[in-house]
């Protein structure tokens, strides 16, 4: 077990990194969070809010291959390929599509089940009762399709099935008790009663930065721009763009940006940025009691303190391309087909970054041939569900504590491309 007077130094101050840094902070280590922006300022910001502890279904499924070459002509459809970034983003595809097989889905299925069910139970620990009633409501979700129910949602209620999973049929009459301006085209959906979300996730993720610096974690704003190991000893020497820092332990929590940290140390994983957009409506006229989910269209609509946020899609164009604000303006036009008497204030969009592998699992643990190195990111659209479960496990990791979770299906070497 690490001593007590060593540090281990979280690279990241999302959700990811901060709930780990709050795990090891209370198992006794001494924690530093280092990430180029204030906590919660990327994907941690701008998420739908979701917290699915009852979702274990992987986003590539069977069938949604067919699907994808229309998608790709509609530039505000639910998944989109910007040209020039198709040949970068072509490999990892093919491994989407290879993860997408009957048998390879029920496998993933099972590890996202093993990850994602104490999510509202680590949110507890972490937070502790008050801060869980002010920020967290565990309403349920409720999911649609608005062309009706697919094999898709099939595969899902199997996989709901399979893990027992309670989800309840919606009829239209159910739809219309629980949403009365709802458009006359939804017919049925499925409510996913354990699941639920938060009022906003800004806040819920900087709750964890602030307990964290009262219980003598540090917080430092800069940008890591390499991880040196030592030479002949464990450890690490740490460039940011303004300091060094010496550490015992890192732990890569960067999201989309990590593996411009890992690549230099010969570690490569699929990491794609799946680019998401969201618009938030000030004002509404519409209060979601539960949060509702447009499967095929690809995103949700949350209300939240501070509005209703419509947040999704998929855009494929890597880190540095500018937005394209007419993915997140759309988001309000799908709102409005689905509840057609929305009315809002002026909305405010914005652009985040999902880290996301071929088969929707992060990746999690210790890189064998550096000690003291823990990787954690990948979380894809499930960060705020996942979270704080890969936080208690890489802390039991670190500190040597039994395992809650089997780490070996979320290991960087599935992928087979350790070099």
């Amino acid at each position: 077990m690490p001593s007590s007077s060593s540090t281990t130094i979280v690279i990241g101050a999302g959700v990811v990194g901060l709930s780990t840094a709050l795990y090891l902070q209370r198992a006794g280590q001494r924690v530093v969070v280092i990430d180029a922006l204030p906590p919660a300022s990327a994907a941690s910001y701008g998420n739908s809010g979701l917290i699915s502890s009852d979702t274990a279904a992987p986003i590539a499924l069977p069938g949604m291959l067919g699907k994808v070459p229309g998608w790709l002509f509609d530039r505000l459809g639910p998944l989109v390929i910007r040209p020039s970034y198709l040949p970068k983003v072509l490999p990892w595809m093919l491994r989407w599509v290879e993860a997408s097989r009957f048998s390879r889905v029920f496998e993933v299925s099972d590890a996202m089940r093993a990850l994602h069910r104490e999510a509202m139970n680590c949110w507890r620990e972490l937070l502790g009762p008050e801060h869980f009633s002010d920020l967290i409501r565990t309403v349920g979700q409720v999911r649609i399709w608005d062309d009706g129910i697919g094999s898709e949602s099939q595969i899902e209620l199997a996989i709901c099935e399979r893990h027992g999973i309670k989800a309840e049929s919606l009829s239209e009459d159910d739809i219309r008790q629980l949403y009365p301006e709802i458009s006359a085209n939804i017919k049925s959906g499925v409510l996913i009663p354990n699941n639920g979300y938060t009022i906003n996730p800004q806040r819920l993720v900087q709750t964890l930065g602030r307990l964290l610096a009262a219980e003598g974690g540090l917080i430092l704003t800069e940008r890591v721009l390499k991880i040196i190991p030592h030479s002949g000893r464990q450890g690490f020497m740490l460039m940011t763009n303004v300091n060094n820092h010496d550490a015992d332990r890192v732990v890569v929590a960067s999201g989309a940006w990590s593996l411009a940290l890992l690549e230099p140390l010969g570690i490569k994983v699929p990491l794609e940025t799946e680019r998401g957009y969201h618009a938030m409506m000030p004002s509404p006229n519409i209060d979601l009691k539960i949060p509702l989910t447009i499967k095929n269209r690809g995103f949700g609509l949350t209300s939240m303190e501070n509005g209703l946020r419509a947040a999704g899609t998929v855009e494929f164009a890597g880190l540095t391309a500018s937005p394209d604000e007419q993915r997140a303006k759309n988001l309000v036009t799908q709102a409005k087909r689905v509840f057609p008497t929305l009315q809002t204030d002026e909305p405010k969009y914005w652009l985040g970054f999902r880290p996301s592998t071929p088969d929707s699992l992060p990746v999690l643990g210790p890189v064998d041939h550096i000690p003291g190195l823990f990787l954690a990111f990948g979380h894809a659209h499930w960060g705020m569900t996942g979270g704080p479960p890969t936080g208690k496990l890489i802390s039991q990791m670190v500190t040597g504590a039994p395992l809650s979770v089997d780490p070996l299906p979320y290991s960087y070497k599935r992928f087979n491309q350790f070099i």
